[in-house]
């Protein structure tokens, strides 16, 4: 599987990178919703939440943890989403598991 996740991974895409570590990048959205958008993107490929096998569900503690550091250093800790979306019907569009994080104006309802 090669998605452009894979692709700015491997560095053959640029993209602003905010966080980086052996498991996961940060990087910031380029069709932001919002002030603060940020994508949290394990890089193991693995196409959506619901393909995550029982070994990968670690992962989702360091997202969280990784995204409440970038909430604080981006000022939006007090309000904020952390999400992901599994499916097309649910608006994924890139078929490499990520997060967003979006936050920095009032965000309404999800409906």
């Amino acid at each position: 599987m090669t998605t452009v996740f894979g692709k700015i991974i491997r560095r053959e895409l640029p993209a602003e990178i905010l966080f980086e570590n052996e498991r996961f990048i940060a990087i910031k959205d380029i069709a932001p919703k919002a002030k603060v958008h940020l994508l949290i993107i394990p890089k193991k490929e693995i196409a959506s939440l619901q393909d995550m096998g029982e070994g990968d569900f670690p992962l989702l503690a360091e997202a969280a943890q990784i995204a409440t550091k970038l909430a604080k250093e981006f000022g939006v800790e007090s309000g904020y989403r952390f999400l992901t979306n599994v499916g097309e019907g649910a608006g994924q569009t890139v078929f490499h598991l990520h997060f967003h994080l979006i936050g920095g104006n009032p965000l309404g309802d999800m409906a």
